[in-house]
């Protein structure tokens, strides 16, 4: 009985009840309680085995190893381009000069509709692999 009087004490003294009934409160869980907030991370059982294996040979708990992969992730993942960057906004621009180049390589002698194909296929890859491409929206089926 004494230990669960212990664990009551120790909640009232660590949780502010009144932050749990404020929907106006905009402050992260982090910023109320002094700690960081819980993440569910889903991962196939071979990919938590090789984090395990790695938070294991750096000496971290496994929530502090994912963090550790994620921010040298962060740090070697090319920045995301906003829509109206220059880079971003050129795409269609790129993918008309390869097409000029490519129709230039291609055999004047092959019909309209065989040019038409193999400009696709470079351009936008083989059907089979179309839902690999993470360029490219995906198609609901």
């Amino acid at each position: 009985m004494a230990s669960s009087l212990d664990d009551l004490t120790w909640l009232r003294g660590n949780i502010d009840v009144s932050d749990f009934d404020r929907k106006d409160s905009i402050a992260p869980a982090s910023r109320r309680t002094g700690r960081d907030p819980i993440s569910a991370v889903k991962t196939p059982e071979s990919l938590t085995a090789a984090v395990d294996s790695w938070a294991e040979t750096h000496h971290l708990e496994r929530s502090e190893a994912i963090g550790k992969l994620v921010e040298l992730g962060l740090k070697v993942a090319p920045p995301a381009l906003p829509p109206g960057h220059p880079l971003a906004s050129d795409a269609t621009r790129i993918e008309e000069l390869a097409v000029r180049e490519l129709e230039g390589l291609l055999d004047p002698a092959l019909s309209e509709d065989e040019r038409e194909r193999r400009i696709r296929r470079l351009t936008e890859g083989p059907p089979e692999f179309s839902h690999e491409r993470i360029d490219l929206p995906k198609h609901r089926t």
